[in-house]
């Protein structure tokens, strides 16, 4: 029987952001991703190599998701992207969990990739220039930063879900959506 590789990768990859999330880049055992993949390690680490790579993998792929999943161009409603970057969090927590351990890991200093990752958030900001000269968006606050700001607004329910529900009460995903969206929207509508 031949062995399927895309099968065993995607197993893999599932297992190990379930366990990266659970307990970021120090934390997690290569013996615990493989056994949950139903893998024996020696073929985690034929396909990956070491636990930093394997990270830096996961991670790389689920930015692709994000990415793929809700892109930005001029001619989107800030506001309206941010709640699908809010919705994606919400569906997806864990990413914002893997890029905490990220944090964690690596400090303030460069991030596997980061040339990557730059353009593709350069790209993103792009968008918001174009739609900064149309006369779309307001051009008093840069295009970067309220790139970020708008990155901010839509995950940092997910971050910290105990301050969330401390300030706000129970998960009412609707209605944090539509503050999401229309403070979005605030921060970008023109003057």
């Amino acid at each position: 029987m031949a062995w399927n590789t895309e099968e065993t990768r995607r197993r893999l990859l599932e297992a190990a952001v379930v366990e990266f999330a659970a307990h970021g880049l120090a934390g997690t055992r290569m013996e615990r991703v493989a056994a949950r993949a139903g893998i024996n390690k020696e073929r985690l680490y034929n396909y990956f190599g070491d636990k930093e790579r394997l990270f830096q993998t996961v991670l790389s792929d689920e930015l692709a998701k994000i990415a793929a999943a809700v892109p930005l161009t001029a001619v989107d409603d800030p506001g309206e992207h941010a709640g699908r970057c809010y919705d994606y969090h919400v569906a997806n927590p864990h990413l914002v969990r893997l890029l905490q351990w990220e944090a964690l890991a690596y400090g303030s200093g460069p991030v596997p990739d980061e040339e990557g990752r730059r353009a593709h958030y350069e790209r993103k900001a792009s968008a918001l220039r174009e739609a900064q000269g149309a006369g779309v968006v307001d051009d008093r606050v840069d295009a970067t930063e309220l790139l970020f700001l708008n990155m901010a607004l839509a995950s940092w329910w997910v971050a910290v879900p105990q301050v969330a529900r401390m300030v706000t009460g129970a998960e009412d995903h609707a209605a944090r959506r539509a503050a999401v969206v229309e403070a979005a929207r605030r921060m970008a509508a023109p003057r």
